[in-house]
């Protein structure tokens, strides 16, 4: 707000009252450059140019409540500023990140035995991409559709054993008029327009593909539920060990665990005998697997491998 003064006013105003005031000291405002903040009106040149002025007031608290400062205050401050009991208490608490940004994610990097093994950066691209219930519903379909066997068959009329001689004559039974006995209408007969022998694939471009995967994967980094192992190696092949490791993981009814070359033969003894745990290489992951597990367990390697994947340009 503009406030403009003239300096007769200043000059009576300093000389009834200047003299009394000066217990305090004087606030100096600096003069305010390409602004018409503070105004002095000169009656000799009829210029107006922005100058400093220093004015007193009674009173401790106006000293203290026109104080500038850029520096944070707390109730736990030494200075005594501002009041304490102005101050907000509460703690300052940071967004949450936010899911299907794309951005890198740091997770942690652990074992088996819980142990601290550094930090992992996590390709955004990978693991931070947006939930689409609509691409995993496709590739769910594409993916069962695909592993179905197809082997299922039968016997058309040409097929099934029996005569082909013509049961009775055309005429004069009062029967109905058949040619053979094989037919669908009798015992032991052909089936008509039955399934036979065929593939159950549908159609799913590789580019869905490949999101489908990404988002299960970032499903489940946004839930808490992927874990990073700097190895997956048992000390021996007893499941006894892969039980007590399972316990000790919180929420973890049913595990995944990704390795990602050859799966180690100590780890195929360990959890073969668990129905809750299932072993995968890092070229087996699908979105199925990741759905029906609520914990994702994946190695070093394992992520490494699946970036690297994820990155390959799709030959069209």
């Amino acid at each position: 707000m503009a406030l403009s003064v003239s300096r007769r006013l200043l000059r009576s105003f300093g000389t009834s009252h200047g003299h009394s005031w000066c217990d305090y000291p004087p606030i100096s405002i600096p003069p305010f450059r390409n602004s018409q903040a503070l105004y002095w009106h000169d009656s000799g040149d009829g210029q107006s140019s922005v100058q400093s002025f220093n004015f007193w007031k009674s009173g401790s608290s106006f000293l203290t409540s026109r104080r500038l400062s850029t520096s944070l205050q707390s109730p736990e401050s030494s200075d005594s500023a501002f009041p304490s009991h102005l101050l907000s208490t509460k703690k300052v608490i940071t967004p949450e990140h936010t899911q299907g940004l794309y951005q890198d994610l740091v997770i942690p990097v652990t074992n088996f035995h819980n142990e601290d093994k550094g930090f992992m950066v996590l390709a955004g691209d990978v693991f931070d991409v947006p939930i689409r219930k609509d691409i995993v519903h496709r590739v769910v379909r594409w993916q069962l559709a695909k592993r179905q066997q197809g082997t299922h068959s039968t016997k058309t009329i040409s097929e099934v054993s029996g005569t082909g001689r013509k049961p009775w004559r055309q005429k004069g039974t009062g029967r109905a008029r058949h040619g053979t006995l094989r037919g669908p209408q009798f015992r032991g007969g052909a089936a008509m327009h039955g399934p036979k022998p065929r593939s159950h694939a549908i159609k799913l471009n590789k580019k869905v593909r490949r999101l489908g995967l990404k988002i299960a994967l970032s499903a489940r980094a946004a839930e808490g539920k992927l874990l990073v192992f700097d190895d997956l190696e048992v000390p021996t092949h007893k499941t006894k060990n892969i039980v007590n490791y399972v316990q000790q993981m919180e929420n973890a009814s049913k595990l995944l665990l990704v390795d990602g070359g050859p799966l180690s033969e100590k780890l195929k003894l360990a959890t073969q005998n668990l129905h809750y745990v299932n072993i995968l290489p890092s070229i087996g992951l699908n979105v199925y697997s990741i759905l029906l597990h609520d914990t994702l367990v994946m190695s070093r390697d394992a992520v490494n491998r699946i970036i690297e994947r994820m990155h390959i340009p799709i030959n069209r």
